[in-house]
């Protein structure tokens, strides 16, 4: 028969370590790093394809669970509440990365197309960048390519109706990304 002495030691569970460091404790969130960090990291790589991404990513995530962990609301749940932070964290990085990509295809677009300058305007690049790809031609073709609604209708096999109707769509779009970063701009200044 087992003494108390002799038996296996377990693991505190999350919500130990948890509700520690919602008691003033923070230094044990490491408990929760080192018990997680290699499935994250696992988790991340198959997600974003890379190891230094997701080394970047889930250092991210557990920043975030740390900061974000009074909202946690069953600390027994840490590790699925860290995976859906995680799973947020991956999803912004391959935005950006989708952002960042699409701004260069406007930039050489804007090369192609007129042979003028690059625009000083990034906040309008950045808007550009980020439109759905239908606004995002019709926008490229109208103003950087310089055709004519008729030409993009031909062009993009659409009505000259839907051209005009998406320009209009992209143009508040445009105005409203550009005032979001206006606004963001001010606040930080």
């Amino acid at each position: 028969m087992m003494s108390e002495n002799d038996k296996p030691a377990t693991k505190p569970a999350d919500k130990f370590y948890v509700e520690r460091c919602l008691d003033g404790h923070p230094d044990d969130y490491r408990y929760l790093v080192r018990r997680y960090q290699g499935v994250l990291l696992a988790n991340l790589a198959g997600k974003l394809g890379s190891r230094d991404r997701a080394e970047e990513a889930a250092q991210e995530a557990l920043v975030r669970a740390y900061f974000n962990m009074g909202k946690l609301r069953k600390p027994d749940s840490f590790f699925s509440w860290l995976l859906g932070i995680a799973d947020n964290v991956a999803k912004e990085h391959e935005r950006k990365e989708q952002i960042q990509r699409q701004r260069e295809i406007v930039r050489s677009s804007l090369q192609e197309s007129s042979g003028t300058e690059l625009s000083q305007d990034y906040a309008l690049e950045t808007a550009i960048a980020e439109l759905p790809e239908a606004y995002r031609k019709v926008i490229l073709l109208r103003y950087y390519g310089q055709h004519s609604c008729n030409q993009i209708a031909e062009q993009l096999d659409m009505p000259l109706g839907t051209v005009t109707k998406t320009l209009s769509r992209a143009y508040a779009m445009l105005r409203e990304s550009l005032q979001q970063q206006a606004e963001v701009y001010e606040v930080s200044q």
